[in-house]
């Protein structure tokens, strides 16, 4: 069980690097505002910030709900914002 849950971490520390990433080129290239909201959401995959989250306001997330954010951010972002209008023109 234990390297499951190593998996798993790993993968929350990858996804919420590549959410706040988009975060901040929002930020930079885009707007502000989409830009805050990315890196906002990029904080319920970093698992110290997470584990914060729940014990602070009594609050989770559940892990299918958090994998199908992410897709939805990826695909977001990558098909229908102006960052991925701004990534294909590169």
């Amino acid at each position: 069980m234990g390297s499951t849950s190593s998996v798993w971490n790993i993968i929350s520390w990858v996804f919420g690097a590549l959410v706040f990433t988009i975060g901040v080129m929002n930020m930079v290239l885009v707007h502000p505002v989409p830009g805050i909201i990315y890196f906002l959401l990029s904080f319920i995959y970093f698992p110290p910030a997470y584990s914060l989250l729940t014990e602070r306001f009594d609050f989770s997330i559940a892990a299918i709900v958090r994998i199908i954010m992410g897709i939805v951010i990826v695909w977001f972002t990558l098909g229908v914002s102006d960052l991925g209008d701004m990534i294909d023109k590169m």
